[in-house]
């Protein structure tokens, strides 16, 4: 067990905040991880996330061992965009789970690249989430960064908080957008009843901002282009459907939809911008769009590739 000092230089800021500002080489929801398992005290009590620390109060963190790694490297087909010693950015395909949970520690991309990488990937996220810096969901097709050492990781996940990393989407949404582009600003939490999903939330729910761009219209749809200032869990198909144009195909946020033969939603990460993380070289790379995207576009008459 590694024991880590600290004494708070902060009044009013919870505590989980502070420990991920003061020890970058954890990630916040690994921090978050061992507050709720009890190995965090403030003083010489366990205390909770939201707790508020004060000036000058003692923090000692219990950094448990590694755990015995228990998922198994598979031979999964990857479409892998950009290599190098330090990073992967892959082509994740619609339907692949991003890292293994409860119940389920196979077929997911942690698996594959597991098997194609070996020992070289990041271990800041635990056991279960070697070298994912960032997540797409299962349905959500696209570029994902991957870290192959603990250094990309911390640069790359300190980009993503300072929202140095540019992502841009493809969608099809259901209805016809009247605006060319727009600004959604709306707060995510979970959602107050339902908690396995997330909804706009003013109360309890943490600053999102989504931007879209039309690309074109069809008769009951639209295809748009959509980026991110921010990164909350189901973000684009939390504020889409808020504004009363779910992402088609997403039976979670827009209900059956049965005019349109997808499964999932239609929801492609088609770009990542960003500096690399120790080089500083400027990368854009593209994803490109899927074939299941392609055919959705094609049977609504879309014009040409955009």
């Amino acid at each position: 067990m590694n024991k880590i000092n600290l004494i708070s230089d902060a009044n009013n800021v919870r505590i989980d905040s502070w420990l991920a500002c003061k020890l970058e080489e954890y990630s916040r929801s690994y921090l978050q991880k061992l507050i709720e398992q009890g190995f965090v005290y403030v003083g010489d009590k366990k205390v909770k996330t939201n707790h508020k620390l004060k000036i000058d109060e003692e923090i000692l963190i219990n950094i448990p061992e590694p755990e015995k790694l228990d998922i198994e490297p598979e031979n999964l087909p990857l479409n892998i965009l950009y290599e190098d010693n330090y990073i992967l950015v892959i082509n994740k395909a619609k339907g692949m789970v991003v890292h293994p949970a409860t119940g389920n520690y196979s077929g997911t991309l942690v698996n594959a690249i597991m098997n194609y990488c070996g020992d070289s990937l990041s271990d800041i996220n635990g056991v279960i989430r070697p070298g994912i810096v960032h997540r797409l969901d299962k349905d959500t097709s696209g570029a994902l960064i991957v870290a192959k050492t603990n250094e990309a990781h911390r640069i790359i996940s300190q980009k993503l908080k300072d929202h140095d990393v540019k992502r841009i989407y493809i969608a099809i949404v259901k209805g016809i957008i009247k605006e060319n582009t727009g600004r959604i600003e709306l707060p995510i939490g979970r959602h107050p009843v339902d908690r396995k999903k997330m909804s706009v939330n003013t109360k309890n729910g943490r600053k999102a901002i989504t931007n879209f761009r039309v690309v074109e219209r069809f008769k009951n749809s639209t295809y748009v282009e959509v980026s991110l200032e921010t990164g909350r869990t189901h973000q684009i198909r939390v504020h889409m459907e808020y504004i009363g144009h779910p992402v088609i195909g997403d039976e979670v946020y827009g209900g059956k939809q049965k005019d349109y033969k997808t499964k999932g939603q239609v929801l492609h990460a088609r770009f990542v911008k960003f500096n690399h993380p120790i080089t500083g070289e400027y990368m854009e790379i593209e994803a490109p769009i899927p074939e299941y995207f392609l055919k959705l576009l094609s049977a609504m008459g879309h014009s040409s590739l955009k």
